[in-house]
C-alpha cells in the first residue's frame, strides 16, 4: 500500500490549504495539492494527499471518503501511477493545415 492518496470530486473552491486541513485530522499531511487548470487557474476537482506512512493514510480513506464538504462527496482512494498517454498529434505544418502547411492554412505574404 501507499502514502499518496486521490482526492476526487472537490468542491471547485478548494485549494491546497483546505485539502491538508481535511485531511490533517487522519495523521502528518506531507504534501497537499489541488490540480488547476493551466489557462484559467480553476480547480479541476480533484488533488493528490500524501499522508506520513501507510497507517494514517488508511485512516484517510475510511474517515474521509464519502464526506460532503460544499454538497459534494469525496472520491478518496490510493493513487495510482499516471498511465502514459500516447503522443499528440496536430500542431503547425503537415497535410492539415497550419503554417505553410501543404493543405492549406497560413502562408506569410511578401
Amino acid at each position: 500500500m501507499s502514502n499518496k492518496l486521490y482526492v476526487g470530486n472537490l468542491p471547485y473552491s478548494f485549494r491546497d490549504g483546505d485539502l491538508e486541513q481535511t485531511f490533517g485530522q487522519y495523521g502528518n499531511v506531507l504534501s497537499a495539492k489541488v490540480m488547476m487548470e493551466r489557462d484559467t487557474g480553476r480547480s479541476k476537482g480533484f488533488g493528490f494527499v500524501e499522508m506520513g506512512n501507510e497507517v494514517e493514510a488508511q485512516a484517510a480513506i475510511q474517515g474521509a471518503h464519502g464526506q460532503n464538504f460544499g454538497g459534494r462527496d469525496l472520491v478518496v482512494n490510493i493513487a495510482r501511477p499516471m498511465e502514459p498517454r500516447p503522443p499528440r498529434s496536430g500542431g503547425f505544418g503537415g497535410d492539415r493545415g497550419g503554417f505553410r502547411g501543404n493543405g492549406g492554412g497560413y502562408d506569410r505574404a511578401y
